[in-house]
């Protein structure tokens, strides 16, 4: 497939997996309250088929994020609250760079070309310091929210830096936070706002 093709057949599976969360209303399930309401339900359905359940629970992590759709909060909330300190933090920690690594290609293979030929004169010195200290951007980015991490995926995929690095830097740069929402996941009962 050419690239041109490639560029609108991925545009199109974005923007159809959108549309689709729209008309389902499926960010209305990635609520606190909504969450609170079925966690008995969905800890049967855990323990009921722990691998599958496991297996779904990443699958939905992981394109929710890439998708950059809200919600992870609550998700990250969840694996404590299903699967206890130990097995959340696990699975968010891999789910979540996973999907933010995917964030980062998509928006790196629609927009980075238009953007760098668009701006490039202006975004020279900028390039050229994201080569020298990205890591360091980025790990501080990842340890201080100050932006929204889907942001952070998607500003980033329009940079030069590299797809390994912006993988292994936002792993370890959203570690603490995953630990720190998936221990109070398992404290669902006592949580009543997101902040």
């Amino acid at each position: 497939m050419k690239p041109f093709k490639l560029k609108i057949f991925i545009a199109i599976v974005v923007a159809l997996g959108l549309a689709l969360v729209v008309h389902y209303d499926l960010t209305g399930y990635l609520s606190l309250e909504s969450l609170k309401e079925n966690r008995h339900t969905l800890q049967e359905l855990y323990l009921s088929n722990k691998l599958t359940f496991l297996l779904s629970y990443f699958a939905v992590y992981v394109i929710s994020i890439a998708l950059s759709i809200p919600g992870a909060t609550v998700l990250t909330l969840a694996a404590g609250a299903l699967f206890g300190l130990g097995m959340g933090f696990f699975v968010v920690s891999f789910a979540s760079t996973i999907g933010a690594t995917l964030a980062f290609l998509v928006s790196r293979f629609l927009f980075q070309d238009w953007v760098q030929q668009k701006f490039g004169d202006r975004l020279k010195s900028f390039n050229e310091g994201l080569k020298k200290e990205g890591p360091f951007y980025l790990f501080s980015l990842r340890l201080i929210p100050i932006f929204p991490f889907f942001m952070i995926n998607l500003l980033m995929g329009l940079t030069a830096l590299k797809t390994w690095t912006f993988y292994w830097v936002s792993q370890l740069g959203m570690l603490p936070g995953t630990l720190v929402y998936v221990n109070a996941g398992t404290q669902l009962a006592q949580i009543d706002s997101l902040s």
